[in-house]
């Protein structure tokens, strides 16, 4: 199944679901999302004056919860869809945000301790170079976080039904989820990945799956 990623229909997408993502996100998930974000955020060791990047940072949601973990982390949360930033900026203030595409970031080397990004990697034409330009930036030792839907089982089939089904009841409008389903279904599965990260230079550190694999972390060091 091919599926276009091109960088303005993706800003494009985002732009147009950004004033209800977030209900949309506690809707589909029962508000699950955030108490996964938090529990996989937990497993870095996230010591004060860290530095943090969120890549994909969206409205904002992984940021504010690596923030709450470690209030004394210099968290830094970029995307390249303004209408999430601008909604990001509005409802969380200690943390920095910036407009960035992930595919050419704007810091020097060997900068974050810590690069997290949570249902990202999948909306990207060219992966490869996206995670070049995170191994780039991380530290030496520096980890990884990537979260995203996991095993392709009974509960993710349960999120391509209902995710479409209730953008139409509530959004109005069903085909930016429809996306987001085939999306997901193109993506690689964990095991995989992993495999990708490690082609780019990542060492394998540790893996955790929520709902029984639905959904899976991969902590990857530099």
């Amino acid at each position: 199944m091919t599926l276009s990623k091109s960088p303005e229909k993706i800003r494009s997408l985002f732009n147009g679901i950004a004033e209800k993502y977030d209900f949309m996100n506690n809707l589909i998930s029962l508000g699950l999302h955030r108490k996964i974000k938090k529990i996989s955020a937990e497993t870095l060791d996230i010591k004060p004056h860290s530095k943090v990047l969120d890549a994909c940072c969206g409205t904002g949601d992984m940021a504010d919860i690596i923030k709450k973990i470690q209030p004394l982390a210099d968290v830094t949360g970029c995307d390249f869809s303004e209408k999430m930033l601008e909604i990001a900026k509005a409802k969380i203030h200690n943390v920095k945000f910036i407009y960035s595409d992930v595919s050419n970031l704007e810091f020097s080397d060997n900068n974050f301790d810590f690069v997290t990004m949570a249902f990202g990697l999948r909306n990207i034409a060219n992966p490869e170079k996206v995670l070049n330009e995170i191994y780039r930036v991380l530290k030496p030792g520096g980890e990884f976080l990537h979260l995203d839907f996991g095993r392709k089982n009974l509960l993710n089939g349960i999120f391509d039904i209902e995710a479409p089904l209730f953008a139409k009841m509530f959004y109005g409008n069903k085909s930016p989820y429809e996306y987001l389903v085939k999306s997901k279904r193109v993506f690689p599965e964990p095991d995989e990945l992993i495999e990708d990260f490690e082609k780019c230079g990542f060492k394998f550190k540790k893996k955790k799956d929520f709902l029984c694999g639905a959904i899976s972390v991969q902590i990857m060091k530099k």
